[in-house]
């Protein structure tokens, strides 16, 4: 099975899911938290509109999970996710 590495653990996921779907299946509904509020926020709307699923993909920060496909060995920051 393919891995990802999210926040330095493993995550497995299958071929042609997304950083979302991978999080998803492993459990994790939400991964970060609002500015204002710190209200939980994880994938909303799954196609890209909404920016509640923002990581950080290999050292680069606010991508939406949810466009993102894993690929092994890519690492995933969660949380507060600036540039």
């Amino acid at each position: 099975m393919n891995e990802i590495v999210v926040d330095g653990r493993a995550l497995p996921f299958v071929a042609g899911q997304t950083v979302a779907a991978a999080l998803v299946a492993a459990g994790r509904v939400a991964w970060r938290t609002t500015r204002v509020g710190r209200r939980s926020r994880g994938v909303f709307c799954g196609i890209g509109v909404c920016f509640d699923c923002l990581v950080a993909v290999d050292g680069s920060g606010r991508q939406r999970a949810c466009l993102v496909l894993a690929r092994p060995g890519m690492t995933v920051t969660t949380g507060d996710v600036h540039e």
